[in-house]
């Protein structure tokens, strides 16, 4: 698994998570790949610091009063209440639900729900599309 810092055109930052940098390639070229601020669909690569181990007593630095948060709260809870209203809750049977609708057994639809670890891992590992529904955190955190 490989993590991406994309942009769009509208210059919202946000990070992806692709089975290898060849999968980031393919979905680029398919044209998939979606702003979850704003739905453009022109993204591209941003600019990506190296990850540096931290020392255990150092602090680190929380964004909580950046001025895009409210807006991505925002966006979060929007798609979170658009998936839940319109996309049935399978529950854990979300892995087996998906394999079903990719390799066509079952009708196309809208699911939700939840997966273990092995499982993510195992729909990643056959090209099977899907994304962790957000799950913002309430106004007052």
């Amino acid at each position: 698994m490989i993590q991406y810092s994309l942009c769009c055109a509208n210059e919202h930052k946000f990070e992806a998570w692709f089975k290898n940098a060849a999968a980031y390639d393919v979905q680029a070229g398919q044209g998939i790949l979606e702003c979850p601020v704003c739905g453009s669909a022109d993204v591209s690569k941003a600019l990506m610091a190296p990850a540096v181990g931290k020392k255990s007593n150092q602090k680190v630095a929380l964004s909580a009063g950046h001025p895009e948060q409210k807006a991505l709260r925002e966006a979060m809870n929007k798609l979170r209440t658009k998936v839940v209203s319109e996309a049935e809750y399978v529950g854990d049977r979300f892995a087996a639900e998906a394999r079903k609708i990719h390799l066509e057994e079952t009708d196309s639809r809208g699911i939700y729900g939840e997966a273990t670890s092995d499982e993510v891992s195992s729909l990643v590992e056959d090209g099977i599309d899907f994304l962790p529904l957000p799950n913002a955190p309430e106004e007052h955190n």
